[in-house]
């Protein structure tokens, strides 16, 4: 059971990287490279708030809130607005996620750097076997967050407009939704997002320079395990990346992890080309 509290930690850790490249990708059909590095943004501000400034925890997520917020909605006007090519929208914000990596370098170095979890870390024995408090709460608000994005995209007209939006732009757009506000809203609210996550992810992980690089494609594999567009398959393919690795590592060796990781990402996709959660549909030409 150790093994698959690890594993489970590390895979809400991967879906957390997902569900932001989702938030993005319905509301604008593009994918953000850079969100993996704002969830390492937030890291190391929960580092700087809770170590350095000794505040409490509730302040620190407020201010990680408000500066990966921040630096979303920069990103979303100057890398994302003036563009109208997705494939120009690529090379950007991947150039966006290399000049985050090499500003964390700058600001806080290279070296890990410890966050502590304001939960505790004590080890707990739970059916037979060990996990730290943080794993639990990775996994924990994983789910959580799953269900209360799946409940307010039907529920609340904002969400309806979301998934109108990922359907057909200019239908929605048509309807009267206000396709850029809602871009931009998008971005910012998924940096927000990525911001408080990483009060939970900096203690699992550390906050470190190179974390978004190492959360990138694992995020990725998840996003096209569960579907793009799908929350709920966002949780599901973090959880099988993660079990996926972790069970890798312990019998075959940590060499074999990502090769496990990977060979089961291809069996799906050869399986279910669109993901385990998403349809592909015929359309008449």
């Amino acid at each position: 059971m150790t093994l698959i509290f690890g594993g489970l930690a590390l895979g809400a850790v991967y879906a957390f990287v997902a569900i932001g490249y989702n938030i993005v990708f319905i509301s604008s059909k593009t994918f953000n490279f850079a969100q993996a590095q704002l969830i390492m943004i937030g890291s190391f501000v929960a580092y700087t708030g809770l170590v350095t400034l000794h505040l409490p925890a509730p302040i620190v997520a407020l201010l990680a809130l408000a500066v990966v917020f921040v630096v979303a909605a920069i990103e979303e006007r100057v890398a994302i607005r003036p563009l109208k090519d997705p494939h120009a929208v690529l090379v950007t914000t991947l150039g966006a996620s290399v000049l985050l990596d090499g500003a964390a370098q700058l600001i806080w170095g290279t070296q890990p750097l410890p966050v502590p979890f304001f939960g505790g870390d004590g080890v707990l024995t739970i059916l037979g076997g060990r996990a730290y408090p943080v794993e639990l709460a990775l996994v924990v608000v994983a789910v959580l967050l799953v269900l209360l994005l799946t409940w307010a995209s039907r529920r609340f007209v904002l969400g309806l407009a979301l998934l109108g939006m990922s359907e057909d732009r200019e239908a929605a757009m048509l309807r009267g939704v206000n396709v850029r506000r809602l871009v931009f809203g998008s971005f910012a609210c998924a940096g927000a997002l990525a911001g408080v996550l990483g009060l939970f992810v900096g203690p699992e992980t550390y906050a470190v320079a190179t974390l978004g690089t190492a959360l990138a494609l694992k995020g990725f594999v998840v996003l096209a395990i569960g579907g793009f567009g799908s929350i709920p398959g966002t949780l599901v393919g973090g959880l099988i990346v993660g079990l996926v690795e972790a069970l890798a590592s312990r019998y075959f060796g940590g060499e074999f992890a990502t090769i496990a990781v990977f060979a089961v990402f291809i069996t799906i996709l050869m399986a279910r080309p669109a993901g385990l959660f998403v349809r592909t549909r015929e359309r008449a030409v």
